[in-house]
């Protein structure tokens, strides 16, 4: 059995590529919908394409090396502590929701926010400073934009979140070749 700081050392170690560049990919969707159609049909790209950032990510780290679904793959605590940081993410749905029901044009605030919590726990995870930066610039950023920019919300806000995916992936990829 190995320490939890043997644990940690392995999970660390990761690419974490899969689940950023899943989560890019939906909010570009969102934002391509909040520029190309009506906000009705953008709610539900919303609600479609963030609720599949999971499930596109589980196929994306075929791509990338982390095959989150290999049966072989040996067990890690850190891993489970991920999934459950996605899914306390997933569980912010129970806020926006309510929300969106009554103001539709807070699902990018509410969503965008909670459903980057999940970068907290994994920096403390990696001990590296990317997730703390991702969930501080996210938040702020969602923020300002839904204030200054009431009429579009849906693009201003997406826009702002893949690119802030961007340079946390840049980020990380760089951090991946420290340990290769």
């Amino acid at each position: 059995m190995k320490s939890l700081e043997q644990q940690r050392r392995e999970f660390s170690k990761g690419p974490f590529l899969a689940t950023p560049i899943s989560g890019l990919i939906a909010w570009l969707l969102v934002a391509l919908s909040g520029i190309l159609f009506s906000d009705q049909v953008t709610v539900w790209v919303l609600f479609i394409a963030t609720g599949s950032i999971v499930y596109l990510a589980l196929f994306i780290s075929k791509f990338t090396g982390e095959h989150f679904l290999e049966k072989s793959k040996t067990k890690n605590t850190f891993d489970s502590l991920f999934f459950f940081s996605v899914a306390q993410a997933v569980m912010g749905y129970a806020i926006a929701i309510p929300f969106f029901l009554m103001d539709y044009t807070s699902l990018p605030l509410s969503v965008g926010i909670l459903t980057g919590t999940m970068w907290l726990p994994f920096s403390w995870i990696i001990e590296h400073w990317i997730g703390m930066a991702h969930t501080i610039v996210r938040t702020v950023s969602i923020v300002v934009l839904w204030y200054v920019f009431p009429h579009l919300r849906f693009v201003a806000i997406p826009l702002a979140i893949v690119i802030i995916y961007i340079v946390t992936l840049i980020i990380l990829n760089n951090r991946k070749k420290q340990y290769s």
